[in-house]
């Protein structure tokens, strides 16, 4: 059964007495755009079973979100109100390439949908450099990204404040309790990898400080209760070499425990546990440390680098998966989680490039084309052994820049893995997109 919407009743009352007593700035300051989406998916599992069955998931669907954003009311504390309405039409995807909630919800014969919407409204408060929002999230943090790789972009449901009173200085902090998965309208709450019991409690804070024009650094505390406690410290520094060199520096390090029921073998047993293999099965337990260097100069970047997972057990962010609320999908702040897979098995050690061109160096604005290969070597393996993987990426988008069409974008992603794991094995992928944004007002 599908769920309705869930909107807190407070956000309705502040809805009600906001906009009678709005001043100018509430109207004025608001903004809505409707934004397309054309979405073609296809994965090749290259003659093999997938993880449906089908040797094939070929899907294509329209997206429609309209996106409004108030200002804020006049006076020492302001208010204001964000609503986000979400509508998918399915153009193709079914006759056994339909794989479920990976882009366009099932129906209740296991069958793909004709069409799926939802509706969320954040209520949001600010004062001087601080504003806190309550309702319909999509944070983008170390700690959590919500994941926008299909027609419809994952949302979650809680409260987050974010401060910038210091300068240079970012703070956050929140709490989610549900998420809706990028192709469902079900509500779920929150779990990891191979978790079948959900948490409805993921607390969140940290810092942004650009020390220097040239230097951030970063640090994050996260917990979801009854699975996990993470910390994360990134450095991004920038080194200007002369008007169009640059040599960036990004270093990422992630460290994950057991927490609550996880951390007990008859938690573990009532489904409070993480895939993977790991010193405990089903204990989460995990460090991941990656470096990143890129290179600048005019249209073209080149990225090298090198990530690794400790052997002790996964990578672990949140992830709806198993939670049977069709809300799989999820993304990661790393720079391997890519097209087909994410590199982050125990004790798997990857190392990755990038070269991409940026044709308006060469007169050709909104034109931007990429080529990825990542290795990953050293994967736990139940034999007790090391397997490895490997896939290529190539990217190319375009941005129409002026006409009748000016702001029409047309993209095209092409993933091929190839892999030990018998999960894995060949797969074969491409997503095509075209996308255009309406200002409404």
């Amino acid at each position: 059964m599908t769920r309705k919407p869930y909107v807190p009743l407070y956000l309705l009352t502040l809805t009600t007495l906001a906009v009678p007593a709005a001043k100018a700035a509430f109207i004025e300051d608001g903004k809505a755009n409707l934004h397309l989406r054309n979405y073609y998916f296809n994965n090749d599992y290259r003659d093999r079973p997938g993880p449906a069955g089908q040797s094939k998931t070929a899907e294509w669907a329209q997206g429609f979100m309209l996106d409004y954003k108030s200002g804020f009311t006049d006076g020492t504390v302001g208010f204001g109100v964000d609503a986000l309405g979400l509508l998918g039409l399915r153009l193709d995807g079914g006759a056994g390439n339909h794989r479920g909630s990976s882009m366009i919800p099932d129906a209740s014969d296991g069958s793909a949908v004709d069409e799926w919407s939802r509706l969320g409204l954040t209520g949001k408060v600010r004062f001087s450099q601080t504003e806190a929002r309550y309702g319909t999230l999509q944070p983008k943090l170390p700690i959590l990204v919500a994941n926008d790789g299909r027609l419809l972009p994952q949302t979650f449901e809680g409260g987050i404040v974010t401060s910038k009173e210091i300068d240079g200085l970012t703070l956050t902090g929140g709490r989610l309790e549900h998420t809706t998965g990028r192709g469902s309208t079900n509500r779920s709450g929150l779990a990891v990898a191979g978790g079948t019991r959900e948490s409805n409690a993921f607390v969140f804070a940290g810092a942004d400080y650009q020390l220097t024009p040239a230097l951030k650094l970063q640090y994050y505390g996260a917990q979801l209760e009854d699975y996990y406690v993470q910390h994360f410290a990134g450095l991004v520094h920038t080194w200007a070499l002369s008007d169009n060199q640059s040599l960036t520096t990004d270093l990422r390090y992630f460290k994950t425990d057991a927490d609550g029921r996880n951390d007990s073998a008859s938690g573990r047993a009532a489904g409070y546990r993480v895939t993977g293999l790991g010193d405990t099965a089903g204990k989460i337990d995990n460090d991941t440390w990656s470096a990143m260097f890129t290179y600048a100069i005019g249209g073209h970047s080149v990225l090298l680098g090198h990530q690794r997972v400790s052997d002790s057990g996964n990578f672990v962010q949140i992830n709806q998966g198993n939670t049977g609320e069709g809300a799989a999908g999820s993304s990661l702040y790393l720079f391997t989680d890519r097209l087909v897979t994410s590199f982050t098995r125990a004790g798997e050690r990857t190392t990755f490039g990038q070269y991409s061109y940026n044709f308006a160096a060469l007169g050709m604005p909104g034109l931007i084309a990429s080529l990825t290969y990542l290795k990953g070597t050293h994967i736990r393996t139940a034999a007790g052994g090391d397997e490895k993987e490997w896939e290529r990426d190539i990217a190319l988008d375009y941005v129409v820049q002026d006409g009748a069409l000016k702001g029409l974008g047309l993209s095209w992603r092409n993933g091929m893995l190839r892999s030990g794991l018998p999960s894995e094995w060949a797969q074969d992928q491409n997503r095509v997109t075209v996308s255009y944004t309406v200002p409404l007002f």
